[in-house]
Protein backbone atom coordinates (compact mmCIF):
# COMPACT_ATOMS: atom_id res chain seq x y z
CA UNK A 1 0.00 0.00 0.00
CA UNK A 2 3.13 2.24 0.78
CA UNK A 3 3.75 2.26 -2.83
CA UNK A 4 0.62 4.50 -3.63
CA UNK A 5 1.95 7.38 -1.37
CA UNK A 6 4.82 7.88 -3.49
CA UNK A 7 2.17 9.01 -6.21
CA UNK A 8 1.95 12.78 -5.42
CA UNK A 9 -1.68 13.49 -6.70
CA UNK A 10 -3.14 10.34 -5.06
CA UNK A 11 -0.66 11.82 -1.59
CA UNK A 12 -2.96 15.24 -1.96
CA UNK A 13 -6.23 13.45 -2.62
CA UNK A 14 -5.73 10.95 0.54
CA UNK A 15 -4.46 13.69 2.37
CA UNK A 16 -7.38 15.86 1.93
CA UNK A 17 -9.95 12.87 1.73
CA UNK A 18 -8.85 12.53 5.87
CA UNK A 19 -8.95 15.94 6.83
CA UNK A 20 -12.11 16.11 5.51
CA UNK A 21 -13.57 12.59 7.32
CA UNK A 22 -12.35 14.14 10.10
CA UNK A 23 -14.50 17.33 9.43
CA UNK A 24 -17.30 14.48 8.88
CA UNK A 25 -16.80 12.00 12.00
CA UNK A 26 -16.51 15.39 14.36
CA UNK A 27 -20.13 16.24 12.44
CA UNK A 28 -21.45 13.11 12.41
CA UNK A 29 -22.08 12.01 16.14
CA UNK A 30 -22.27 16.11 17.38
CA UNK A 31 -25.08 16.21 15.10
CA UNK A 32 -27.17 13.26 15.57
CA UNK A 33 -26.38 13.77 19.63
CA UNK A 34 -27.06 17.63 19.32
CA UNK A 35 -30.91 16.52 17.80
CA UNK A 36 -31.05 14.24 20.44
CA UNK A 37 -30.63 16.78 23.14
CA UNK A 38 -32.54 19.92 21.52
CA UNK A 39 -35.13 17.58 20.61
CA UNK A 40 -35.49 15.01 23.23
CA UNK A 41 -36.95 11.78 21.81
CA UNK A 42 -35.88 8.98 18.99
CA UNK A 43 -38.28 10.19 17.19
CA UNK A 44 -35.89 13.24 16.27
CA UNK A 45 -32.82 10.90 15.60
CA UNK A 46 -34.97 8.96 13.14
CA UNK A 47 -35.94 12.26 11.52
CA UNK A 48 -32.51 13.83 11.36
CA UNK A 49 -30.59 10.00 10.18
CA UNK A 50 -34.08 10.15 7.59
CA UNK A 51 -33.19 13.55 6.41
CA UNK A 52 -29.42 13.21 6.17
CA UNK A 53 -29.51 9.80 4.26
CA UNK A 54 -32.25 10.98 1.73
CA UNK A 55 -29.55 13.36 -0.30
CA UNK A 56 -27.24 9.90 -0.55
CA UNK A 57 -29.89 8.26 -2.49
CA UNK A 58 -30.44 11.03 -4.97
CA UNK A 59 -26.32 10.49 -6.18
CA UNK A 60 -27.17 9.24 -9.36
CA UNK A 61 -28.44 13.24 -10.16
CA UNK A 62 -24.73 14.30 -9.64
CA UNK A 63 -22.93 12.00 -11.48
CA UNK A 64 -23.14 13.56 -14.95
CA UNK A 65 -22.29 16.96 -13.16
CA UNK A 66 -18.75 14.68 -11.85
CA UNK A 67 -17.73 13.52 -15.13
CA UNK A 68 -18.71 16.88 -16.70
CA UNK A 69 -16.93 19.51 -14.15
CA UNK A 70 -13.10 19.23 -13.36
CA UNK A 71 -12.79 17.31 -10.13
CA UNK A 72 -9.96 19.58 -9.14
CA UNK A 73 -12.44 22.34 -8.41
CA UNK A 74 -15.63 20.12 -7.87
CA UNK A 75 -13.36 18.81 -4.52
CA UNK A 76 -11.96 22.45 -3.38
CA UNK A 77 -15.57 23.88 -4.00
CA UNK A 78 -17.71 21.04 -1.97
CA UNK A 79 -15.43 21.62 1.32
CA UNK A 80 -16.08 25.41 0.55
CA UNK A 81 -19.77 25.03 0.87
CA UNK A 82 -19.71 22.28 3.94
CA UNK A 83 -17.29 25.19 6.01
CA UNK A 84 -20.48 27.97 5.10
CA UNK A 85 -22.71 25.15 5.82
CA UNK A 86 -20.75 23.99 9.37
CA UNK A 87 -20.41 27.44 10.76
CA UNK A 88 -24.08 28.48 10.83
CA UNK A 89 -24.98 26.22 14.00
CA UNK A 90 -22.81 27.65 15.92
CA UNK A 91 -23.64 31.37 14.85
CA UNK A 92 -27.42 30.29 15.18
CA UNK A 93 -26.30 29.41 19.03
CA UNK A 94 -24.42 32.79 19.82
CA UNK A 95 -27.29 34.17 18.34
CA UNK A 96 -29.77 32.54 20.56
CA UNK A 97 -31.53 31.12 17.20
CA UNK A 98 -30.95 27.58 17.92
CA UNK A 99 -33.16 24.63 17.41
CA UNK A 100 -34.10 21.69 16.32
CA UNK A 101 -35.50 22.87 13.24
CA UNK A 102 -32.14 24.89 12.64
CA UNK A 103 -29.79 21.47 12.88
CA UNK A 104 -32.29 19.27 10.58
CA UNK A 105 -32.28 22.00 7.95
CA UNK A 106 -28.22 22.40 7.88
CA UNK A 107 -27.93 18.08 7.88
CA UNK A 108 -29.28 17.47 4.96
CA UNK A 109 -27.70 20.63 3.04
CA UNK A 110 -24.36 19.83 4.70
CA UNK A 111 -24.94 15.69 3.14
CA UNK A 112 -26.35 17.25 0.08
CA UNK A 113 -22.80 18.61 -0.66
CA UNK A 114 -20.96 14.90 0.16
CA UNK A 115 -22.86 13.44 -2.56
CA UNK A 116 -20.64 15.48 -5.01
CA UNK A 117 -17.50 15.65 -2.99
CA UNK A 118 -17.22 11.70 -2.87
CA UNK A 119 -18.16 10.87 -6.35
CA UNK A 120 -15.58 13.02 -7.32
CA UNK A 121 -12.55 11.77 -5.03
CA UNK A 122 -13.66 7.84 -5.97
CA UNK A 123 -13.84 9.13 -10.17
CA UNK A 124 -10.08 10.72 -9.50
CA UNK A 125 -8.70 7.58 -8.47
CA UNK A 126 -8.73 6.10 -11.74
CA UNK A 127 -6.95 9.16 -13.10
CA UNK A 128 -4.36 9.21 -11.01
CA UNK A 129 -3.25 5.55 -10.43
CA UNK A 130 -2.37 2.36 -12.66
CA UNK A 131 -4.91 -0.18 -12.78
CA UNK A 132 -2.92 -2.63 -10.49
CA UNK A 133 -3.04 -0.25 -7.92
CA UNK A 134 -6.48 0.51 -7.58
CA UNK A 135 -7.24 -1.93 -4.49
CA UNK A 136 -4.10 -0.63 -2.67
CA UNK A 137 -5.68 3.13 -3.17
CA UNK A 138 -9.13 1.99 -2.58
CA UNK A 139 -7.55 0.32 0.94
CA UNK A 140 -5.79 3.72 1.57
CA UNK A 141 -8.96 5.96 0.94
CA UNK A 142 -11.20 3.33 3.31
CA UNK A 143 -8.40 3.96 6.28
CA UNK A 144 -8.83 7.74 5.47
CA UNK A 145 -12.64 7.08 6.41
CA UNK A 146 -12.28 4.69 8.66
CA UNK A 147 -9.23 5.57 10.43
CA UNK A 148 -10.49 8.97 10.89
CA UNK A 149 -13.89 7.43 11.93
CA UNK A 150 -12.12 5.13 14.53
CA UNK A 151 -10.27 8.43 15.97
CA UNK A 152 -12.86 11.09 15.50
CA UNK A 153 -15.68 9.26 16.52
CA UNK A 154 -14.44 8.02 19.95
CA UNK A 155 -12.72 11.72 20.17
CA UNK A 156 -16.09 13.39 19.45
CA UNK A 157 -18.44 11.38 21.93
CA UNK A 158 -15.98 12.44 24.44
CA UNK A 159 -16.17 16.14 23.66
CA UNK A 160 -19.48 16.09 23.21
CA UNK A 161 -19.78 15.15 26.76
CA UNK A 162 -17.13 17.52 28.19
CA UNK A 163 -17.65 20.57 26.08
CA UNK A 164 -21.19 20.37 24.41
CA UNK A 165 -21.83 19.42 20.41
CA UNK A 166 -21.76 23.51 19.69
CA UNK A 167 -17.52 23.60 20.25
CA UNK A 168 -17.39 20.65 18.00
CA UNK A 169 -18.86 22.44 15.37
CA UNK A 170 -16.74 25.45 15.49
CA UNK A 171 -13.06 22.97 14.94
CA UNK A 172 -15.49 20.92 12.63
CA UNK A 173 -15.89 23.88 9.91
CA UNK A 174 -12.21 24.32 9.93
CA UNK A 175 -11.45 20.79 8.35
CA UNK A 176 -13.28 21.35 5.71
CA UNK A 177 -11.24 24.79 4.90
CA UNK A 178 -8.07 23.03 5.03
CA UNK A 179 -9.10 20.36 3.11
CA UNK A 180 -10.21 22.75 0.41
CA UNK A 181 -6.31 24.08 0.67
CA UNK A 182 -5.14 20.14 0.56
CA UNK A 183 -7.39 19.22 -2.61
CA UNK A 184 -6.02 23.01 -4.25
CA UNK A 185 -3.00 21.34 -4.41
CA UNK A 186 -3.93 18.42 -6.94
CA UNK A 187 -3.50 17.95 -10.90
CA UNK A 188 -6.21 15.27 -12.28
CA UNK A 189 -5.58 14.41 -15.82
CA UNK A 190 -9.08 15.63 -17.43
CA UNK A 191 -10.30 13.50 -20.30
CA UNK A 192 -9.60 15.81 -23.92
CA UNK A 193 -12.90 16.98 -25.35
CA UNK A 194 -13.42 18.29 -27.92
CA UNK A 195 -15.10 21.86 -28.12
CA UNK A 196 -16.44 23.41 -30.87
CA UNK A 197 -16.30 27.39 -30.02
CA UNK A 198 -18.88 28.40 -32.89
CA UNK A 199 -21.88 26.38 -31.47
CA UNK A 200 -23.21 27.14 -28.08
CA UNK A 201 -26.09 25.28 -26.43
CA UNK A 202 -29.21 26.74 -25.17
CA UNK A 203 -30.28 25.67 -21.54
CA UNK A 204 -32.63 23.06 -22.97
CA UNK A 205 -30.21 21.05 -24.66
CA UNK A 206 -27.66 21.78 -21.67
CA UNK A 207 -30.47 20.16 -19.52
CA UNK A 208 -31.60 17.21 -22.20
CA UNK A 209 -28.02 16.00 -22.62
CA UNK A 210 -27.51 16.15 -18.38
CA UNK A 211 -30.53 14.00 -18.38
CA UNK A 212 -29.62 11.63 -21.09
CA UNK A 213 -26.44 10.93 -19.23
CA UNK A 214 -28.55 9.83 -16.32
CA UNK A 215 -30.40 7.41 -18.34
CA UNK A 216 -26.69 6.30 -19.90
CA UNK A 217 -25.59 5.38 -16.44
CA UNK A 218 -28.52 3.81 -15.44
CA UNK A 219 -29.16 1.86 -18.44
CA UNK A 220 -25.28 0.74 -18.70
CA UNK A 221 -25.72 -1.13 -15.50
CA UNK A 222 -29.28 -2.82 -16.65
CA UNK A 223 -29.28 -6.41 -16.68
CA UNK A 224 -26.11 -6.72 -15.18
CA UNK A 225 -25.25 -8.47 -12.16
CA UNK A 226 -24.28 -5.06 -10.75
CA UNK A 227 -27.87 -4.97 -10.58
CA UNK A 228 -28.24 -7.68 -9.05
CA UNK A 229 -25.87 -7.15 -6.49
CA UNK A 230 -27.40 -3.83 -5.60
CA UNK A 231 -30.77 -5.33 -5.14
CA UNK A 232 -29.23 -7.81 -2.41
CA UNK A 233 -27.76 -5.12 -0.64
CA UNK A 234 -31.11 -3.01 -0.07
CA UNK A 235 -32.49 -4.70 2.83
CA UNK A 236 -29.41 -4.72 4.49
CA UNK A 237 -29.06 -0.86 4.03
CA UNK A 238 -32.18 -0.47 5.33
CA UNK A 239 -30.89 -2.28 8.83
CA UNK A 240 -28.01 0.20 8.58
CA UNK A 241 -30.49 3.06 8.59
CA UNK A 242 -32.29 1.80 11.54
CA UNK A 243 -29.05 1.49 13.40
CA UNK A 244 -28.31 5.51 12.94
CA UNK A 245 -31.39 6.28 14.55
CA UNK A 246 -31.55 3.67 17.19
CA UNK A 247 -27.36 3.93 18.38
CA UNK A 248 -28.04 7.37 19.97
CA UNK A 249 -30.90 6.32 21.68
CA UNK A 250 -29.17 3.01 22.74
CA UNK A 251 -25.93 5.06 24.17
CA UNK A 252 -27.88 7.40 26.36
CA UNK A 253 -29.91 4.28 28.06
CA UNK A 254 -26.02 2.72 28.52
CA UNK A 255 -24.23 5.78 29.70
CA UNK A 256 -24.37 9.21 27.32
CA UNK A 257 -22.69 10.52 24.70
CA UNK A 258 -19.70 8.73 25.17
CA UNK A 259 -20.48 5.65 25.00
CA UNK A 260 -22.38 6.96 21.53
CA UNK A 261 -18.89 7.91 20.49
CA UNK A 262 -17.34 4.09 21.32
CA UNK A 263 -20.02 2.22 19.29
CA UNK A 264 -19.29 4.63 15.88
CA UNK A 265 -15.60 3.99 17.10
CA UNK A 266 -15.67 0.56 16.84
CA UNK A 267 -17.76 0.22 13.65
CA UNK A 268 -14.87 2.64 12.10
CA UNK A 269 -12.35 0.28 13.88
CA UNK A 270 -13.66 -3.06 12.37
CA UNK A 271 -14.54 -1.39 9.07
CA UNK A 272 -11.18 0.03 9.21
CA UNK A 273 -9.50 -3.72 9.39
CA UNK A 274 -11.15 -5.43 7.22
CA UNK A 275 -10.02 -2.17 4.23
CA UNK A 276 -6.45 -3.00 5.52
CA UNK A 277 -6.93 -7.08 5.16
CA UNK A 278 -8.84 -6.24 1.45
CA UNK A 279 -5.51 -6.88 -0.63
CA UNK A 280 -5.39 -10.73 1.24
CA UNK A 281 -8.96 -11.19 0.87
CA UNK A 282 -8.45 -10.34 -2.87
CA UNK A 283 -7.00 -13.63 -3.81
CA UNK A 284 -10.63 -15.38 -2.86
CA UNK A 285 -13.62 -15.66 -5.01
CA UNK A 286 -15.53 -12.69 -4.72
CA UNK A 287 -18.97 -14.72 -4.54
CA UNK A 288 -17.90 -16.97 -1.52
CA UNK A 289 -15.99 -14.52 0.28
CA UNK A 290 -18.97 -11.58 0.40
CA UNK A 291 -21.29 -15.05 1.65
CA UNK A 292 -18.94 -15.65 3.86
CA UNK A 293 -18.35 -12.03 5.45
CA UNK A 294 -21.41 -10.54 5.52
CA UNK A 295 -23.12 -13.93 7.48
CA UNK A 296 -20.24 -13.75 10.05
CA UNK A 297 -20.99 -10.07 10.35
CA UNK A 298 -24.77 -10.79 10.92
CA UNK A 299 -24.00 -13.22 13.35
CA UNK A 300 -21.83 -11.29 15.65
CA UNK A 301 -24.05 -8.49 15.37
CA UNK A 302 -26.91 -10.36 16.45
CA UNK A 303 -24.62 -11.43 19.62
CA UNK A 304 -23.73 -7.79 20.04
CA UNK A 305 -27.31 -7.40 21.02
CA UNK A 306 -27.42 -9.68 23.77
CA UNK A 307 -23.94 -8.98 25.45
CA UNK A 308 -24.68 -8.76 28.83
CA UNK A 309 -21.79 -6.09 29.43
CA UNK A 310 -21.48 -2.95 27.22
CA UNK A 311 -17.57 -3.13 26.69
CA UNK A 312 -18.40 -6.53 25.27
CA UNK A 313 -21.36 -5.22 23.14
CA UNK A 314 -19.25 -2.57 22.07
CA UNK A 315 -16.55 -5.01 21.02
CA UNK A 316 -18.65 -7.56 19.26
CA UNK A 317 -20.36 -4.78 17.01
CA UNK A 318 -17.12 -3.90 15.96
CA UNK A 319 -15.79 -6.92 14.81
CA UNK A 320 -18.75 -7.49 13.35
CA UNK A 321 -17.79 -4.89 10.37
CA UNK A 322 -14.34 -6.98 10.07
CA UNK A 323 -15.50 -9.08 7.36
CA UNK A 324 -17.64 -6.51 5.86
CA UNK A 325 -14.96 -3.65 5.67
CA UNK A 326 -12.81 -6.28 3.62
CA UNK A 327 -15.66 -7.01 1.20
CA UNK A 328 -16.79 -3.18 0.69
CA UNK A 329 -13.35 -2.47 -0.58
CA UNK A 330 -13.25 -5.55 -3.16
CA UNK A 331 -16.38 -4.17 -4.18
CA UNK A 332 -15.31 -0.66 -4.83
CA UNK A 333 -12.32 -1.94 -7.06
CA UNK A 334 -14.68 -4.28 -9.06
CA UNK A 335 -16.67 -1.04 -9.92
CA UNK A 336 -13.48 0.49 -10.83
CA UNK A 337 -11.54 -1.78 -12.97
CA UNK A 338 -15.16 -3.06 -14.69
CA UNK A 339 -16.84 0.66 -15.66
CA UNK A 340 -15.20 2.33 -18.59
CA UNK A 341 -13.61 5.82 -17.23
CA UNK A 342 -15.88 8.14 -18.72
CA UNK A 343 -18.53 6.77 -17.04
CA UNK A 344 -17.17 6.25 -14.09
CA UNK A 345 -18.80 9.07 -12.07
CA UNK A 346 -22.63 8.31 -13.44
CA UNK A 347 -22.48 4.79 -13.35
CA UNK A 348 -21.08 5.13 -9.57
CA UNK A 349 -23.83 7.76 -8.27
CA UNK A 350 -26.59 5.67 -9.83
CA UNK A 351 -24.90 2.62 -8.09
CA UNK A 352 -24.60 4.77 -4.44
CA UNK A 353 -28.07 6.37 -4.72
CA UNK A 354 -29.24 2.71 -5.50
CA UNK A 355 -27.56 1.18 -2.80
CA UNK A 356 -28.73 3.90 -0.43
CA UNK A 357 -32.15 4.39 -1.08
CA UNK A 358 -33.34 1.79 1.46
CA UNK A 359 -31.58 3.78 4.27
CA UNK A 360 -33.69 6.95 5.00
CA UNK A 361 -36.28 5.10 4.81
CA UNK A 362 -34.52 2.58 7.73
CA UNK A 363 -33.78 5.16 9.79
CA UNK A 364 -37.13 7.23 9.96
CA UNK A 365 -38.75 3.60 10.95
CA UNK A 366 -36.23 2.70 13.66
CA UNK A 367 -36.60 6.23 15.36
CA UNK A 368 -40.11 5.13 14.98
CA UNK A 369 -39.87 1.50 16.55
CA UNK A 370 -37.19 2.83 18.83
CA UNK A 371 -39.89 5.23 20.39
CA UNK A 372 -42.81 2.09 20.79
CA UNK A 373 -40.17 -1.28 21.18
CA UNK A 374 -36.98 0.31 23.15
CA UNK A 375 -33.96 0.54 21.65
CA UNK A 376 -32.34 -2.87 22.15
CA UNK A 377 -34.57 -5.11 20.31
CA UNK A 378 -34.63 -2.57 17.47
CA UNK A 379 -30.89 -2.99 17.33
CA UNK A 380 -30.79 -6.57 17.68
CA UNK A 381 -33.64 -7.11 15.05
CA UNK A 382 -31.38 -4.81 12.49
CA UNK A 383 -28.43 -7.02 12.72
CA UNK A 384 -30.63 -9.57 11.01
CA UNK A 385 -31.10 -7.40 7.78
CA UNK A 386 -27.75 -8.17 7.15
CA UNK A 387 -28.03 -11.55 6.84
CA UNK A 388 -30.25 -10.88 3.69
CA UNK A 389 -27.33 -10.36 1.59
CA UNK A 390 -25.81 -14.08 2.29
CA UNK A 391 -29.05 -15.90 1.73
CA UNK A 392 -29.85 -14.06 -1.17
CA UNK A 393 -26.16 -14.67 -2.64
CA UNK A 394 -26.00 -18.36 -1.61
CA UNK A 395 -29.93 -19.30 -2.28
CA UNK A 396 -31.75 -17.15 -5.15
CA UNK A 397 -28.72 -16.29 -7.38
CA UNK A 398 -25.67 -18.58 -8.90
CA UNK A 399 -24.09 -16.09 -10.65
CA UNK A 400 -23.41 -14.09 -7.65
CA UNK A 401 -22.58 -17.30 -5.73
CA UNK A 402 -19.42 -18.03 -8.23
CA UNK A 403 -18.12 -14.58 -8.88
CA UNK A 404 -14.22 -15.35 -9.19
CA UNK A 405 -11.65 -13.46 -7.90
CA UNK A 406 -11.94 -9.90 -8.78
CA UNK A 407 -8.77 -10.31 -10.97
CA UNK A 408 -10.32 -12.76 -13.42
CA UNK A 409 -13.98 -9.99 -13.56
CA UNK A 410 -14.07 -7.86 -16.32
CA UNK A 411 -16.86 -5.57 -18.04
CA UNK A 412 -18.27 -8.37 -20.11
CA UNK A 413 -18.38 -10.98 -17.61
CA UNK A 414 -21.14 -9.26 -15.34
CA UNK A 415 -22.95 -8.58 -18.29
CA UNK A 416 -22.17 -4.91 -18.85
CA UNK A 417 -22.70 -3.38 -21.89
CA UNK A 418 -19.50 -2.32 -23.27
CA UNK A 419 -19.18 -0.96 -26.84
Amino acid sequence: MISVFKNKNFLFLFLGRLVSNAGDSLYAVAAMWLVYDLGGSAFYTGLAGFLTLLPQSLQFLAGPLVDRWQLKWTLVISQLIEFFLIIIIPICYYLGLLNVSVVLTVMPLATLVNQVAYPAQSASLPRILSKDQLVKGNSAFSFAYQGVDLTFNALAGVLVALVGAVSLYIIDSITFLIAALLFLSLNVPQKEKKLNKKSKKSFKQVMSTYVDEIKEGISFIRGSLLEKIILGSVVANFAVGMTIAVLPVLADTLGGSDIYGYYLAALSAGSLLGALSASWAEKFPLGRFAIVSFSIGSALWVLSSIAPWTALSIALFGIAWIPIGMTNVLFAALLQTTIPENLLGRVFSVLMSINTIAMPIGSLIGGTLTELIGSQIVFGTTALGIAVVPIYWFFFNKDLRDLPVIKNIDARYIGLKVS
